[in-house]
């Protein structure tokens, strides 16, 4: 193959892949619509495998630097003040990093991208969106907007890792079923110290009450919240000043306004593509995914994608194997595991939150409570949660 490789979407996904690409020496070419890296509240807390595929490609030490570590993480009921807390020292004997890493996902790829000027066959093209594309059997032609007008590049091989939206999967006629709540989630972020508030604060924290669930959570920089909304509501109104400040002061009444750095709302979606590929176009991360961001799940599945796929097109690329039966492997690894493990619990995490009824929170927190306090059952929760089994079972799927 003389071609370089096409990548879309400037992404976690997208960056990681292109640079462990560049690294093995194979030409790449990383397609972004944005003119330049977006600065915005999307996810922020990578999971222990995650920090370990990114250290095979030295980014995760840049990262640890400008970030924050969580080494435990509390489930706290706001009614009866009870609060199960997860130590991830438990797990230290698992893994390298038994720890969440809190940073902006803009940081990762903001690393990635002053990492892949050092690499001349990655060539990093931004302003450049991806309207379409057509295969055949010995390539795919892709064709792209960009400031000078419309253009065609040859590729052997596309990859799509440009969002929810996609661009890839839609042109390669891959449907993406699922569904989307009613309701809308509310991120604000806030330099407020609910450190000093809150006895026995963790950096990451996901409170219920039968009134209004909530996830409190510190990134590098500030505290996030994010608040579920009113189906309906408009969102003038749940952007407005007087309604985020109405819903912080019923976390924590501090007696004067806020300070607010972002604000977010957004639809929340449960969906995976019906397929991960099709002939020489292949998706990874929220092209082919996407999940409620309670656990944290959705970014790191979509690295763990560009991973598995990374390593596969090196073999393609390098050892002229099949790309049929490598995408084939693909699919079989992370497609089923993107059904049964995290959609599964994160359509669960979202209806334990969500609960309003009194004795269904007291069972909940009692049994994280029991977790928590048993050594082996809280280990068994963090391989869970900290997605490490899930990672290990998707390898072992022939």
């Amino acid at each position: 193959m003389n071609q370089p490789i096409v990548v879309v979407g400037a992404g976690p996904a997208g960056s990681a892949l292109t640079l462990y690409l560049a690294q093995h020496n194979i030409p790449v070419i990383l397609l972004e619509q944005a003119e330049q890296l977006p600065v915005d509240l999307r996810a922020s807390t990578f999971h222990p495998p995650s920090l370990e595929m990114l250290d095979s490609i030295g980014v995760t030490e840049k990262m640890v630097a400008k970030g924050l570590i969580a080494d435990k993480y509390q489930y706290r009921d706001r009614q009866s003040n009870d609060i199960a807390e997860f130590n991830m020292q438990l797990i230290a004997d698992e893994t390298k990093f038994p720890f969440r890493l809190q940073l902006e996902q803009y940081e990762m790829t903001r690393i990635v991208g002053d990492m892949l000027k050092d690499y001349p066959c990655a060539d990093v093209r931004f302003g450049h969106k991806v309207m379409g594309c057509q295969q055949n059997d010995e390539g795919v032609t892709v064709t792209v907007e960009t400031a000078t007008g419309t253009v065609e590049l040859q590729t052997p091989i596309l990859i799509g890792t440009d969002g929810a939206s996609s661009n890839v999967r839609k042109g390669a006629g891959i449907g993406f079923g699922g569904f989307t709540y009613d309701e809308k989630f509310l991120v604000v972020s806030t330099s407020f110290q609910f450190e000093n508030v809150f006895d026995n604060l963790a950096w990451v924290n996901y409170v219920s009450d039968p009134d209004e669930w909530c996830v409190i959570l510190r990134t590098e920089k500030l505290w996030r919240v994010l608040i579920p909304t009113v189906p309906g509501d408009a969102d003038s109104l749940l952007l407005s000043d007087e309604f985020i400040q109405s819903r912080l002061r019923h976390l924590h009444d501090k007696g004067s306004d806020y300070d607010i750095h972002h604000r977010t709302l957004y639809n929340v979606h449960q969906r995976v593509s019906e397929t991960y590929y099709t002939g020489r176009i292949a998706l990874a991360g929220d092209a082919c995914h996407i999940n409620n961001p309670l656990g944290g799940m959705g970014m790191n599945g979509g690295l763990h994608d560009a991973f598995n796929l990374a390593e596969r097109l090196v073999r393609i690329f390098r050892d002229d194997a099949d790309i049929e039966s490598e995408f084939a492997q693909y699919d079989r690894q992370r497609r089923q595991l993107a059904v049964d493990f995290v959609q599964k619990h994160t359509i669960e995490n979202k209806k334990l939150m969500e609960s309003t009824d009194p004795d269904m929170q007291k069972k909940r927190q009692a049994m994280l409570m029991e977790s928590a306090n048993d050594p082996a059952k809280a280990k068994a929760f963090l391989m869970e949660r900290a997605m490490i089994n899930c990672v290990r079972d998707s390898l072992a799927v022939a």
